[in-house]
């Protein structure tokens, strides 16, 4: 089960990291967030600041300077109320068969997984951790020789616990798309452990 969460640690559910946030923080050297190290206002912690709306064009800006979402390379690409559009770059170390260069299954597969989280974000507005249920990736064809590919999503459908998605990979001309996706993901609100009552009792015993 893949969690699409914050690339580098545990980001608290519900709150973008300050490099995402379109809001600036006043400049406060002497109170920085251990994780991002991005300055926050003396008088107000960091677990008080409101959240600002989930902006997948400015969050690629952070997403993807890291982790395997980073070593990609993919880019943002396009955006609307419930949907995501990313660009996986051709690359040679990315194929499938040395004889033919084409991007092969996998990376299309994480292209067309993160574009769905970050679909849910946008429907949403909100960053919260997110689980793969299920993704069916129904290839219809090899993608162009030499050519990027591109994965849009949209999030059709939320539930308290779930997201729904469906989209297309394309290289070039989404009328004739590289492959179909349909998904399902699981929203995580908190970290489930603190509702175990068993780890709990553990915890205070120690």
């Amino acid at each position: 089960m893949f969690i699409a969460a914050c690339p580098l640690c545990a980001t608290t559910p519900g709150r973008l990291p300050d490099a995402v946030s379109k809001v600036p923080q006043p400049p406060a050297p002497e109170t920085l967030n251990d994780c991002n190290r991005t300055a926050l206002t003396p008088m107000q912690p960091a677990m008080d600041t409101p959240s600002a709306r989930f902006d997948a064009r400015e969050a690629s800006k952070w997403f993807f300077r890291h982790g395997h979402t980073g070593w990609l390379g993919l880019r943002f690409a396009d955006q609307g109320d419930n949907w995501v559009e990313l660009e996986l770059p051709w690359r040679e170390d990315l194929l499938g068969d040395r004889s033919r260069p084409v991007l092969a299954s996998g990376p299309i597969i994480s292209l067309m997984d993160m574009a769905s989280g970050m679909a849910i974000w946008q429907a949403s507005g909100t960053f919260n951790p997110v689980a793969t249920l299920d993704l069916r990736v129904d290839y219809q064809r090899p993608a162009r020789e030499r050519a990027s590919v591109r994965g849009r999503v949209e999030c059709y459908r939320r539930t308290r616990s779930a997201a729904f998605v469906r989209g297309i990979a394309h290289d070039g001309d989404p009328d004739d798309p590289v492959a179909h996706i349909a998904g399902v993901f699981m929203t995580i609100g908190a970290d489930p452990r603190e509702a175990n009552p068993a780890l709990n009792a553990a915890r205070n015993d120690a």
